[in-house]
């Protein structure tokens, strides 16, 4: 008496059925597959090792420093 039948959930699947339509039905489960996959590849591309960091901004040449164009900044990674 605990456990649904396989007629229980043939009315419950045909009630909704009845109230959503197959079309935002059908919405709904590419929504659904398209953030499983997302989240698949998501979690892949975490388990990469880091990128080798850029290198530093102390590798201007003599001539760059003189420049009186040249603008002096220090470039910092987004994290």
């Amino acid at each position: 008496m605990g456990s649904f039948s396989i007629w229980h959930w043939l009315i419950v699947l045909l009630v909704v059925v009845l109230i959503f339509g197959t079309k935002k039905l059908k919405n709904i489960g590419t929504d659904l597959g398209s953030a499983v996959k997302g989240f698949k590849e998501g979690v892949k591309s975490g388990n990469d090792p880091p990128a080798e960091p850029a290198p530093t901004s102390q590798q201007v040449t003599q001539q760059a420093r003189n420049d009186a164009n040249t603008v002096d900044v220090e470039a910092k990674t987004k994290s």
